[in-house]
């Protein structure tokens, strides 16, 4: 599994941060990071992180590789 965040899309609300905390972390306000390729373990918890982003930032499976060239941290 891959997994792409549009930071310039991302506004912190850490959705994502509360339902998979283990592949996204939030530092400081505003500062997200997250593991690009989370373990097959985490997949079914980085859907529901997907799905629950309030601004549809994060991309995952094949719609990770359509967005390569995003910023990623």
């Amino acid at each position: 599994m891959q997994i792409v965040v549009d930071l310039n899309r991302c506004q912190g609300y850490a959705q994502c941060v509360f339902l998979a905390p283990r592949v996204f972390e939030l530092h400081g306000e505003e500062a997200l990071l997250y593991a690009p390729a989370p373990p097959e373990e985490q997949a079914e918890r980085v859907r529901r992180a997907a799905a629950a982003c309030p601004v549809q930032a994060i991309l995952v499976g094949e719609q990770a590789g359509a967005g390569a060239g995003t910023d990623v941290r």
